[in-house]
């Protein structure tokens, strides 16, 4: 298994290193990333694929209903039919990742 460095990249990092490497305050590159992930989640929520070429692809997947087992109690449960996010990177940069 691969270690991973024990680091998460944040919100506000990110904003502090693009606002660097655009030139934009960093109020106006908040309000600019805040828009891309508003316009993803809108997307997502009416069930639409987003594309970004060289990076990768969010979507959704539909999660039939099932049986599952409530692990404090043992007692069965049944979940709903569901959807969830997926992202799917890229070949790109999944060779980038691998270099």
């Amino acid at each position: 298994m691969i270690e991973l460095e024990n680091k998460t990249v944040t919100k506000a990092e990110i904003i502090e290193e693009v606002s660097s490497a655009i030139g934009l305050t960093k109020v106006e590159t908040e309000a600019i990333l805040n828009a891309v992930i508003s316009k993803i989640r809108k997307s997502l929520e009416l069930k639409r694929r987003v594309e970004i070429r060289g990076f990768g692809t969010f979507g959704i997947k539909k999660r039939e209903p099932r049986k599952a087992r409530n692990p404090g109690t043992g007692e069965t449960v049944f979940l709903p039919e569901r959807y969830v996010p997926v992202f799917k990177p890229s070949s790109l940069l999944k060779k980038n990742i691998n270099d």
